[in-house]
């Protein structure tokens, strides 16, 4: 069943409401996680810094990784959205200290989100099954 694709995790329920999406899926040997927002207490954390922010976002990341096997070493690609330009500085401070070395390949955007928080990521992990 190598060729199947996988659901990774438990389905994403925010106040309440399950979203129709996955957390995570494995394809082959990749494995994509859905944009992933910070959360405090099982809501979006619309408060605290960028750094606040960031260290929650891949702090969720990299539970999610875990549950397919997959570490921040894996990861071979990040999509990361800000909504202020100025957090830029803050964030790659908290980001390069998850990616030390051989990071990603990574873009950023500054965009509007559909939720009340200051960042988004999303990642692609590469791990042979």
């Amino acid at each position: 069943m190598p060729n199947k694709k996988q659901v990774i995790g438990k389905p994403l329920v925010i106040n309440g409401r399950h979203l129709s999406l996955s957390r995570a899926i494995r394809a082959g040997d990749f494995v994509f996680l859905t944009g992933q927002i910070p959360f405090k207490d099982g809501k979006p954390m619309t408060d605290g810094t960028i750094e606040d922010q960031t260290h929650a976002v891949l702090n969720e990341i990299k539970k999610t990784l875990a549950e397919a096997n997959c570490q921040f070493s894996d990861v071979v690609k990040t999509m990361v959205w800000l909504t202020d330009r100025a957090d830029f500085p803050g964030f790659n401070t908290v980001y390069a200290e998850y990616f030390p070395d051989d990071p990603p390949t990574r873009s950023t955007v500054v965009n509007d989100l559909l939720v009340d928080v200051r960042i988004e990521i999303e990642v692609t992990a590469y791990k042979p099954l």
